[in-house]
């Protein structure tokens, strides 16, 4: 146990010290800047930003939720009686579902106006 502890320690002071020292190597314009997002700096911050790429965010964000629901469903055939899981499973993905449907008919996911 002791061979192992001290391993562990001597590999994260080794791993710190080379990610310490590893990034002063070739310092350049980019990694000097501010920001190392592509953006200019030194532009307007009040740049107009499309509310679309919010709702593909939310969208997104939804649906990885619907994912992380259902993602027990499987195990739930393992139950004795999995009915009750399945029928709340069904009924998250029809709500979501409907829920696509209406915001694809109103038109909030086209690009273009």
């Amino acid at each position: 146990m002791l061979i192992f502890v001290s391993i562990a320690v001597l590999l994260v002071i080794v791993l710190a010290t080379i990610s310490f020292w590893l990034p002063m190597i070739n310092p350049d314009t980019e990694k000097l800047s501010p920001y190392e997002c592509g953006f200019d700096p030194q532009g307007s911050a009040r740049l107009p930003y499309s509310m679309r790429f919010f709702l593909v965010a939310i969208l997104f964000l939804l649906f990885d939720l619907e994912i992380a629901l259902l993602l027990p469903t499987p195990w739930a055939t393992q139950f004795s009686n999995p009915t009750l899981t399945i029928l709340w499973s069904s009924t998250i993905l029809f709500l979501l579902t409907i829920g696509f449907i209406y915001e694809w008919f109103q038109g909030g996911l086209e690009w273009a106006e």
